[in-house]
């Protein structure tokens, strides 16, 4: 078996300079792992806080299972992560300085069947960097394009 990528939040590394990441763990009930598994989660518009020392997750979204009952779970709940307490340290100080944020960058499932959250420490781009990495991507498309029709 192998680590099967369930959602990637392809706004990330358009709108963030993503300095640092971090595998963390989180708490899911038994119809979202199933929701997860069945790789119905959106990760766009999701993004980390600190509540009382401890790490969550907002705002993504993991549908409801299709075949649960009534003790199916909320598709936008807020999710506990699972660091380790000097990854949450590290995590805190950087937060509390001016600029930084953390995003969730990807979500997978390892090897063992276990769900993890690739969280990134982040800080917004501004405009002219978000034109410049256009640019470049254009121009690289751009040398493809003229490789190929040789």
């Amino acid at each position: 078996m192998e680590v099967i990528n369930v959602a990637t939040n392809k706004k990330a590394h358009f709108q963030y300079h993503i300095s640092d990441t971090f595998e963390a763990g989180m708490q899911l009930t038994g119809t979202e792992i199933k929701s997860v598994r069945a790789q119905q989660v959106n990760l766009n518009e999701s993004y980390c806080t600190f509540t009382e020392g401890e790490l969550f997750v907002k705002g993504m979204h993991i549908a409801e299972y299709k075949f649960g009952t009534h003790y199916n779970h909320e598709a936008k709940r807020t999710r506990k992560l699972l660091l380790t307490k000097r990854e949450l340290k590290k995590l805190l100080t950087k937060v509390k300085e001016k600029g930084f944020t953390i995003i969730p960058v990807r979500m997978y499932i390892t090897e063992r069947g276990f769900a993890k959250l690739e969280i990134g420490l982040a800080k917004g781009k501004k405009l002219f960097d978000k034109r410049e990495d256009l640019k470049k991507k254009d121009a690289k498309r751009e040398m493809e394009r003229e490789g190929k029709g040789r």
